[in-house]
């Protein structure tokens, strides 16, 4: 019955998976956001109901069932192109280019130069509408124009007049896959990408819990998540890849193997620089190692890049943060309550530099999950931004410390994406700091507040009162 009942709410699932997919276009702004919002929800709720029914199932078939309900979930969220973002069609156009021998940020996918290389289901022909003016028509389709003419353009690609923002991981992924498939197929290349790299990060969930003693069992917080199906799959977010990378640089870190760990995050962090943060965990132990390899994974990584087009490979980096408000602070929904303007962005650059050092202090090398977790969780707390794909990366660490309440993170992202209100917000964050203080208040059992208070008083003394901290 137990092993039923969980069979029937993975099945409930990937249907409501599949609806939100086709049934719900994100870019019809008349019909698309209650519903969503609603299916979101329903996603969410299964999910819970799923994993704690997958509690009181038997270890071997709850382990089937984990592999199960990740290949179901995760190929209902194939069903349809992406629903809540275009940036899978920047990726595709980033390979299309590269595999004409051309830099990716040496042209905007606007310029007249590459004409050659556009195909229809990127770049459109304009209808003529009513008014006898060329438009362009399509649920994703952008109007933008050719730099230096007033030439229309429709396109899929956002943001067609700057360069591309993504690093050489992310591009050389972009450019393997398009030389698999050609510029023809449409979003599904990317997606099947990220229905591998979600499946995989499955399987070395189950693998490293079964090793470490944990219960496998937790692999269901990444493999039935709505997060990575919506997001990993169906949107098929860059990244899916740098969570995959964090968390093999974390399991070769704590097993020992500090040089392939500082590989594997340097490569993490050539995806999309965000992973750096992944960092003070890893460097308790044996610190030159990992910084040396994934220093040079990176500069390698970026080397022929920078021989094709120089400073260029910045692409649009320095106008995102400014465009999305991180250089004046408006992004910091908490901090800009208290802290307006660009102070936020100084409270908020202070807070990660102590929260970095406190993971660095405390963190045991040789189990850096917890610390691994405080440090992503905390960072995308405070810089809350607005986009909950960048949870990609927490989400397996939940799954490694069976922390359950940092699933309030994504939580409160998507919710801050799919209704545009900084009041809601703010609500959804701050329940989710609550939720997560709370729950480690419980963890860590009678008197661990008086113990905290000790600490915070005197962090070196009194040590015997902090023995249940």
């Amino acid at each position: 019955m137990r092993i039923l009942l969980t069979s029937l709410l993975l099945a409930a699932s990937t249907v409501t998976t599949a609806v939100s997919v086709i049934a719900l276009p994100f870019y019809d702004e008349k019909s698309w956001r209650s519903p969503l919002v609603m299916l979101t929800a329903v996603l969410w709720a299964l999910f819970a109901l799923s994993v704690l029914a997958l509690r009181r199932v038997p270890l071997r078939a709850a382990v089937v069932l984990v592999i199960v309900g990740s290949v179901a979930i995760g190929g209902a969220a194939l069903a349809g192109p992406p629903n809540t973002s275009t940036d899978s069609a920047r990726y595709a156009w980033d390979g299309i280019v590269q595999n004409a021998g051309i830099s990716p940020y040496d042209y905007v996918p606007a310029d007249p130069a590459l004409r050659g290389l556009r195909t229809e289901w990127l770049f459109p022909a304009p209808v003529i509408g009513d008014g006898g003016e060329p438009e362009c028509v399509g649920e994703r389709i952008l109007t933008s124009n050719e730099p230096g003419s007033d030439q229309i353009v429709c396109t899929a690609i956002n943001r067609a007049k700057v360069p591309t923002i993504y690093p050489p991981t992310s591009e050389l992924l972009f450019a393997g896959v398009r030389f698999l498939t050609g510029p023809e197929p449409q979003y599904w290349p990317m997606q099947l990408a990220g229905l591998l790299m979600s499946l995989g990060i499955t399987g070395i969930l189950l693998r490293a819990l079964h090793t470490r003693g944990r219960d496998p069992r937790w692999a269901a917080l990444w493999g039935w998540s709505p997060l990575a199906a919506t997001e990993g799959v169906t949107n098929s977010h860059i990244d899916i890849l740098a969570g995959l990378l964090v968390l093999v640089a974390t399991l070769l870190v704590s097993n020992g193997r500090r040089w392939g760990g500082g590989i594997a995050l340097g490569a993490a962090i050539a995806v999309k620089l965000i992973p750096v943060i992944a960092a003070p965990a890893l460097l308790r132990r044996q610190p030159w190692k990992v910084i040396v390899g994934s220093i040079a994974t990176f500069a390698v990584l970026y080397v022929p890049y920078i021989l094709a087009s120089g400073i260029g490979v910045l692409g649009y980096l320095p106008g995102y943060l400014t465009e999305e408000g991180y250089s004046s602070g408006e992004r910091f929904v908490l901090l800009s309550l208290v802290f307006p303007g660009a102070s936020s962005l100084v409270v908020a650059a202070v807070l990660l530099a102590v929260t970095a050092a406190l993971v660095w202090w405390k963190t045991n090398p040789d189990d850096p999950w917890l610390g691994q977790l405080v440090m992503i969780g905390a960072t995308l707390l405070i810089v809350s931004p607005r986009y909950p794909w960048y949870a990609l990366l927490l989400v397996p660490i939940i799954a490694m410390t069976g922390r359950w309440e940092w699933l309030a993170v994504p939580i409160a992202l998507t919710a801050r994406l799919l209704v545009p209100s900084t009041d809601v917000a703010r609500v959804a964050i701050a329940l989710a700091i609550v939720l997560i203080v709370w729950m480690s208040f419980r963890r860590a059992g009678p008197g661990s507040g008086r113990a905290l208070l000790v600490w915070l008083r005197h962090p070196f003394a009194a040590k015997a009162e902090q023995k249940d901290t």
